[in-house]
């Protein structure tokens, strides 16, 4: 079964913990603070895996956490870090952060590797918190929250041709005669549900890669039929082969077709207008009106494109083709992968929202943000001198005096990631 999109639930590890420890040894009575540092979280890797071809792998598992880090020990020994979670997935790939619906990584060849989750740190050590004043502390930081996100996979084909053209226009039968490829071959609309590569050798030593793209339909720049599910394929491909039925036996205007499929493309990339196009009229074994051809040649050199007759079932005509288009692959610039990503950036994007936010709710004063959960997260609020650090933190971060231009007054209830405290000067 051929997927090439998914949708998938990722999470990278947490932090392991700092302890509270201290020095006892046989000749050291009044010991100082010696707890370690808790380990890194692993991080989700997605990396490029060149023997894939689909994204089967992720149709059934939706969900993937990596391992969290070891907690810190005594004499200041350091958890061990987590290992990374690597996620393997065929060139081609792009990752779409799902809330934000930006690209976030595309994975084009087999040195591609992305980190799409990072791993928690570690939290520090009672060791960390010691100064001159407070010289035994009897808290540590525990570790930091993995980021998790939903994320859509999106395999866009690594294909130098692409085939394209209405349905039943020969597209499968001209792949299978030029490649090891098998497609299903029928004499009925629609046969091909799948995108087929193959690769091509036509001048010894030379070769390229083709695939077939499914045939398309009117409106499928707006997704009709299965139209987004096959425009992806071609948007990468550096040469276009459009397959025109010139036989008529169907009653269509090849003209008209070749008009439609272009216009279909135009709309749904632009880029896809630049690129070179050759154009291939088949099934001329079956034509009866040679002034038809005659016709459509003319309408296709009137737009500057070249014409090759020929005839998928007999082969006539196809070798000339594969040479032609292996000539002309030498003479395309490769074309840049990424012009169809506006917004790919090169570091994950966050979207757990801002650092620190406050909002006013039913009475009560509510803060929240990226910081503040992390700063929650690594407090013992049962210790006293965590819970010291952590009003101090709040001061530092200029919370109090952000609820204070609020109109905070005594008695006032604050809520801070789940937890709820009543403000006093």
């Amino acid at each position: 079964m051929f997927v090439d999109k998914a949708h998938i639930h990722v999470k990278a590890g947490n932090g392991g913990n700092g302890i509270v420890s201290f020095r006892r040894e046989k000749y050291v009575p009044d010991g100082g603070p010696d707890g370690g540092d808790g380990g890194r979280g692993g991080s989700i890797v997605l990396q490029v895996d060149t023997g894939m071809r689909t994204l089967m792998d992720f149709r059934y598992k939706r969900k993937y956490v990596a391992d969290n880090g070891k907690h810190g020990s005594k004499k200041n020994a350091t958890g061990r870090d987590a290992d990374d979670l690597v996620l393997l997935v065929p060139p081609g790939t792009i990752v779409i952060d799902e809330e934000s619906n930006r690209v976030i990584a595309d994975l084009v060849d087999g040195d591609s590797r992305a980190v799409i989750c990072k791993g928690g740190r570690g939290g520090r050590g009672n060791t960390h918190f010691k100064n001159p004043v407070r010289q035994a502390p009897t808290f540590a930081e525990q570790g930091f929250y993995g980021e998790e996100r939903n994320i859509v996979l999106e395999l866009k084909m690594l294909a130098d041709v692409g085939l394209v053209g209405y349905p039943n226009v020969g597209k499968s039968t001209l792949l299978s005669q030029v490649t090891k490829a098998k497609p299903k071959i029928a004499n009925y609309h629609f046969t091909t549900l799948t995108p087929n590569l193959g690769v091509v050798e036509a001048i010894k030593g030379k070769s390229f890669v083709m695939a077939d793209i499914p045939g398309l339909i009117d409106g499928a720049h707006e997704g009709v039929g299965l139209g987004h599910d096959f425009l992806r394929h071609v948007e990468r491909t550096k040469l276009i082969l459009h397959v025109v039925d010139v036989s008529g036996i169907e009653g269509r205007d090849p003209v008209e077709d070749f008009e439609r499929i272009n216009s279909e493309l135009e709309k749904y990339s632009p880029q896809l207008a630049t690129r070179k196009q050759i154009v291939i009229a088949n099934k001329s074994d079956l034509l009866f009106e040679e002034g038809k051809l005659e016709e459509f040649q003319k309408a296709m050199e009137e737009k500057g494109l070249k014409v090759f007759v020929i005839s998928a079932a007999t082969s006539q005509g196809i070798a000339e083709v594969m040479e032609y288009v292996t000539t002309e692959l030498d003479n395309i610039e490769d074309i840049d992968l990424y012009e169809d990503i506006m917004d790919l950036e090169e570091e994950v994007v966050e979207t757990k929202g801002p650092d620190i936010d406050y909002k006013i709710e039913k009475g009560k004063y509510i803060v929240f943000g990226r910081t503040i959960e992390r700063l929650v997260y690594s407090t013992d609020f049962e210790n006293v001198e965590s819970l010291r650090r952590f009003q101090t933190v709040l001061g530092q971060r200029g919370v109090f005096d952000k609820l204070r231009e609020m109109g905070i007054e005594d008695g006032d209830t604050v809520s801070i990631e789940g937890f709820e405290f009543d403000y006093y000067e």
